[in-house]
């Protein structure tokens, strides 16, 4: 998936980074790389307009800010849970793709293992729910899981909900900001969207192949939304943060919140930290558009809204706004 032009920059990147801000000659770089110190200018070149602060000067190039790169070689560390695997063999970089998620699930199709995470810069299709379209430019955490659970498909949803409550807590304790988790699984700050996820599952007989569950977070840049009230982490603090740190925390979150799937513990601890039980909302379906007051969710996932005629009405999927 990661073409020779790509090995190139990312060999260059991590020497620079493992140098930790010190100056790298461009003979040590084009040693390193078997490429001319021109062919070492050009490719540095790009890789700033890529966004990575890359100083220069005559006796070579030196990484500026390195806390905020997302490459493997800056995960340290075992996988959480798995003791005998690296985090950084689980992590798949790339500058820029369509989706993350349609490139996971090359990846999947490939045998890319449980827990592999697929990251990009920038997303140039990104999507969300209904196929609606995700603004996903640099500065934002834009990543897709690849898992591959021994559980029959019924119970793929298990990880959704599992993966809104970890990010969600994942971020309070990084953050202290009170992240809301709304039905069926995007994020809120003070009812503002911050994050959105979406899923999906690819079978065989009777068992899942792999799951995917992508996950969009606002971090570092400036979401603009026609149809969401959208804000980012750094808008919230008022100064930037590490897109390293929270993808570690939400993983070693992630890891401990699916050890055990039991749909009752996962949906209850879910359901503490909700702000859609309780709201007015419209939920959109393909089919139709239904409104009400959200009663409650179920240990299988479903939202059960009340119209203003007292009528229940049990919804599996859709796209769900607070009203």
């Amino acid at each position: 998936m990661v073409n020779q032009t790509q090995n190139i920059r990312n060999t260059i990147l991590e020497r620079l980074y493992r140098e930790k801000g010190s100056t790298v000659s461009g003979v040590t770089l084009s040693r390193l790389t078997g490429i001319s110190r021109v062919a070492v200018w050009k490719h540095i070149t790009v890789l700033k307009k890529e966004g990575f602060t890359i100083g220069s000067g005559p006796k070579g190039y030196h990484l500026m800010d390195s806390r905020d790169l997302l490459l493997p070689f800056c995960f340290d560390g075992p996988l959480p849970g798995r003791s005998d695997v690296l985090l950084q063999d689980r992590i798949f970089y790339f500058p820029q793709v369509e989706t993350t998620m349609d490139t996971a699930r090359e990846l999947a199709r490939q045998g890319a293992p449980h827990l592999s995470c697929v990251v990009a810069e920038h997303q140039t299709r990104g999507r969300g729910r209904l196929n609606r379209q995700w603004e996903s430019g640099r500065g934002g955490l834009w990543f897709t899981l690849i898992l591959v659970p021994d559980i029959p498909p019924p119970m793929a949803y298990l990880y959704n909900f599992a993966a809104s409550l970890s990010l969600s807590k994942a971020l309070e304790k990084l953050f202290t900001i009170d992240v809301r988790v709304k039905w069926p699984n995007d994020l809120l700050w003070n009812g503002k969207k911050m994050v959105g996820l979406l899923s999906e599952i690819e079978t065989q007989a009777d068992m899942i192949r792999f799951l995917l569950v992508g996950i969009g977070i606002n971090v570092n840049n400036d979401p603009g939304s026609a149809l969401f009230d959208a804000t980012s982490i750094r808008q919230i603090l008022g100064h930037p943060v590490s897109r390293k740190k929270i993808l570690a925390a939400f993983l070693q979150e992630f890891v401990f919140q699916t050890r055990d799937m039991e749909p009752a513990a996962i949906m209850k601890a879910w359901k503490e930290r909700t702000a859609t039980i309780g709201s007015k909302v419209r939920v959109e379906t393909h089919k139709q558009t239904v409104q009400g007051l959200a009663m409650d969710v179920d240990d299988t996932g479903t939202l059960l809204l009340k119209d203003d005629q007292q009528q229940m009405h049990r919804i599996i999927y859709g796209d769900c706004f607070h009203t």
